[in-house]
């Protein structure tokens, strides 16, 4: 099958599911069942979160594969990646999902080496009338960390055409639920005090379990207690005491459309979403009030085609879970007083108790952390409030980014330009395009920092323009073409 991109043509090997196949897929949405394609693997930090990988290394935002509706790049700029599809089409309007398995970096750039997803819409001038979806569901049945919880998903759909030249479509979709719980308390440090006798696990000082924060290596230090060296870890919290895990994302889209003649076609989307969600990079984040907000445009025919689309991202009251953990045990007491505290406390506890080791580190813990926050409380949740609005990752632990990532391309057919029928008289093909790219990012000091003394806060822009020719030419009856590029 041949496909064509924005530079040049090749042939690949495009995996084509239908709306009859999406609809019969056993899973909670089409985008879920995509999982079940040939060739894809989707990768699932949480329910709320989901990312489709189709070959070669992927982690769990895998910017090294492009997600599209209609032809528009739906990432989240930030992020550099697609959450889930909460910026994409409902199961109403879903038509059919393109998939290139592999590198199309060609066609689409460096974000689509490990391959790229189309999510085709309904055309509001072939499928009209208005349309309501439910859908519930349980989860977490069987599980000691949380009661039975409902997921729903209540979806619409309104597509009308006025005339023969005017359509548009509204969809719009709420889900709500409750994520799995992430409670792994596997040490991840255990070798830490091998050389003093004391092996992995809840009795290990420098216990640092898997879905623990603020036990990480910079909340350790090398202590030397009673005549041996010991590290020790501040005690940190479970990811379950600092997270929410709520699941809500409200998003819809409005379309319209005009034809201006059969085959030219003039339209408008807007696309908004605004998550509660759970994401996981480096570190793994509470997203609240996340909005993701898209602009796109589209006029095309047989002899040219222009898009222009421009997507903004507020992270809203978002946080970062392990900020959160360490900061709580500072706001507590700072690292210098807790350490010199627990050196105190096994002092005493060895000279006046007569405590094997691991009953006088234990028991120093407890001392040094008296008065240490407690998970529950209304004073806990006071102060993870005010962390979440803290935006200073040494003191707090929001997410506060704002940006744009503005788009827009061209291409024209220059051979249709020339005759209708150049092309099928000299076999050749000629093809000029241009694209143009900007990031517009508000610096939040922490994952990006304007790098200009005294302007750490100054808006920041990445530009990018790219202009092409290219030449085709068929041989032996179309079994061979040749084309060259220049750009």
């Amino acid at each position: 099958m041949s496909y064509q991109g924005k530079y040049f043509k090749i042939s690949c090997y495009i995996e084509n599911i239908s709306n009859k196949q999406l609809r019969n897929t056993a899973a909670p949405s089409f985008f879920d069942g995509l999982e079940n394609i040939k060739g894809v693997q989707m990768l699932t930090p949480s329910l709320g979160f989901k990312i489709i990988n189709t070959r070669g290394f992927a982690n769990t935002t895998n910017v090294r594969f492009t997600q599209m509706v209609d032809g528009f790049d739906n990432q989240a700029p930030h992020i550099g990646a697609r959450i889930v599809n909460a910026l994409g089409p409902t199961d109403l309007d879903i038509e059919r999902v393109e998939i290139i398995p592999g590198t199309t970096s060609a066609l689409y750039g460096l974000n689509a080496i490990n391959g790229m997803a189309n999510f085709i819409t309904k055309d509001p001038f072939t499928s009209t009338g208005i349309i309501i979806q439910q859908k519930t569901g349980m989860n977490h049945l069987g599980d000691t960390n949380s009661d039975v919880r409902l997921f729903n998903e209540s979806v619409f759909r309104v597509a009308e055409k006025i005339g023969s030249r005017f359509a548009f479509k509204i969809n719009f979709s709420y889900t709500s639920g409750n994520d799995w719980i992430a409670d792994d308390r596997t040490d991840l440090n255990p070798n830490a005090n091998l050389g003093a006798g004391i092996g992995g696990g809840i009795n290990n000082p420098a216990y640092d379990a898997v879905n623990g924060y603020g036990n990480e290596s910079s909340n350790r230090r090398t202590l030397t207690l009673g005549g041996t060296r010991y590290v020790i870890a501040r005690t940190g919290y479970n990811e379950k005491d600092v997270s929410d895990y709520d699941i809500e994302n409200v998003k819809g889209d409005i379309g319209l459309y005009y034809k201006f003649s059969p085959k030219t076609t003039i339209s408008y989307t807007y696309r908004f979403a605004d998550l509660d969600n759970v994401y996981q990079r480096a570190n793994r984040f509470t997203l609240k009030d996340y909005v993701l907000q898209q602009h796109a445009f589209e006029i095309k025919n047989e002899i040219f085609q222009i898009r222009a689309f421009a997507t903004s991202e507020n992270t809203g009251k978002s946080y970062n879970l392990r900020s959160a953990a360490e900061n709580l045990d500072r706001r507590f007491k700072s690292d210098n007083n807790w350490y010199s505290d627990f050196t105190s406390a096994f002092n005493n506890v060895i000279a006046q108790q007569g405590m094997n080791v691991q009953q006088a580190l234990a028991a120093t813990r407890s001392s040094a952390d008296l008065g240490r926050l407690q998970p529950g409380t209304p004073e806990f949740q006071q102060a993870l409030n005010q962390l979440a609005a803290v935006n200073n990752w040494d003191e707090g632990a929001a997410l506060r980014v704002e940006d744009w990532l503005i788009h827009g391309e061209g291409q024209v057919n220059i051979s249709k330009t020339i005759s209708p029928d150049f092309e099928g008289n000299t076999g050749l093909q000629l093809l000029a395009g241009v694209d143009y790219q900007s990031y517009i990012i508000k610096p939040d000091g922490n994952y990006f920092i304007n790098p200009t003394a005294a302007d750490t806060y100054s808006t920041l822009t990445y530009s990018k323009t790219v202009g092409f020719v290219q030449a085709g030419k068929n041989l032996f009856d179309g079994l061979l073409k040749l084309s060259a590029t220049a750009g």
